[in-house]
């Protein structure tokens, strides 16, 4: 029997949706890998985060990553992740988010060792950050992007921004895993409420909390819900917003399926899980006009794309009609043939083989290169 090749993948932003798609990526991909995630702990990730992974992976801490820049901190994580590569021989490497792609990229050789970054929302356009900041950001995906690394966007807007910077470059579009969400909404079903509508998530800068305030403000006759909670939760001052606090999966998914409209104002997104998760439970979709959210969601199609206060209001409305459930038929439909973690592990095997094949012939070449210069000859 074949063995199987080693995939390590290296995570600093290990909370919220890339957590999610961590999670339910290497569970999928543990049959034909052996697994590794190193990875680091945000204040999102759940307490009880191991239970969530297949007990097949090898989970590693990275002691010493932080989101923000700390030089000192990021040289003792550039050194860590080498001596964890040195010691488990990858055949593999995925480096997830802008700080693991950045040193991730710099530490290793891609013509050795296969390698792959996925940016998960790239930091540059990550509007809570300083315009200098944004540009130091920048900066560094310009320069790193000349290492040998292919990326692999997860979805095609962010894959635009890619091809600025490398053609090393493709996409393959966030999924969720459909079979754990059937699971979790086993016996869950709707009971009658309110006309409703919700989102689900960090109540943060990214997800643009006073928008949604301001929708809510316009439109008093109806319930608004925020599933979550975050360090903006003073933004939602509308007296028909109600916030849970953070709830834990099963009782998300309970809140979710007994309201009527997914709403999704944030400034920038990768390809919310969040969405997926509405798309797949039939809710109707109404989300702001930015990368990740119009990838998914294409207007009149199968939900709402807005720009401003009175579009998010008429699409609410329009919501309540059977117009809106088509599009939200639509929207499932999407989940089951595109995005879902079963599609991503079929693409993701493939570029990795694709990467593993490149690399052989490379090393092919450069071996026998070696041996013309050098004038030995190999039986």
């Amino acid at each position: 029997m074949r063995e199987k090749l080693k995939l390590l993948y290296i995570v600093e932003a290990m909370g919220g949706g890339v957590f999610t798609y961590i999670v339910d990526l290497a569970n999928e991909l543990v049959e034909d890998f052996d697994m590794y995630v190193a990875y680091a702990i945000r204040p999102q990730t759940p307490q009880d985060y191991i239970s969530y992974f297949d007990a097949r992976i090898h989970l590693i801490k990275v002691e010493n990553f932080v989101r923000s820049i700390n030089a000192g901190k990021d040289l003792k994580a550039f050194f860590e992740i080498k001596k964890i590569v040195k010691e488990i021989k990858p055949d593999i490497i995925h480096l997830h988010s802008s700080k693991a792609g950045a040193l991730g990229r710099w530490a290793f050789n891609g013509h050795k060792i296969p390698m792959f970054y996925t940016p998960h929302g790239y930091s540059f356009l990550m509007r809570d950050y300083s315009s200098a900041k944004r540009i130091v950001f920048k900066f560094i995906e310009i320069i790193s992007a000349k290492r040998f690394c292919t990326t692999i966007s997860c979805s095609e807007g962010e894959h635009q921004e890619t091809l600025k910077f490398t053609n090393h470059a493709t996409y393959v579009d966030n999924g969720i895993n459909i079979f754990e969400m059937d699971r979790q909404l086993e016996g869950v079903k709707a009971a009658f409420h309110p006309f409703t509508v919700f989102t689900l998530g960090r109540i943060c800068y990214q997800k643009n909390p006073t928008l949604f305030n301001q929708i809510a403000e316009a439109m008093p006759e109806v319930n608004f819900l925020w599933i979550g909670d975050g360090e903006m939760r003073g933004e939602l001052t509308s007296s028909n917003i109600e916030i849970t606090g953070w709830a834990d999966r099963k009782s998300a998914l309970m809140k979710s399926m007994n309201a009527d409209v997914f709403m999704l104002t944030s400034l920038w997104e990768g390809l919310p899980i969040s969405l997926l998760e509405a798309m797949y439970i039939k809710k109707p979709c109404v989300v702001n006009n930015v990368i990740g959210n119009r990838d998914v969601i294409h207007n009149g199609e199968n939900g709402f794309v807005c720009n401003e206060v009175k579009e998010f209001v008429e699409a609410i409305r329009e919501s309540r009609g059977d117009t809106a459930q088509m599009y939200a038929e639509k929207a499932y439909q999407d989940v089951l043939e595109k995005y879902n973690t079963n599609v991503m592990a079929k693409k993701y095997t493939q570029i990795y083989g694709g990467g593993v094949q490149h690399n052989v012939v490379f090393a092919a070449y450069s071996f026998s290169r070696a041996c013309y210069v050098t004038g030995k000859v190999v039986a």
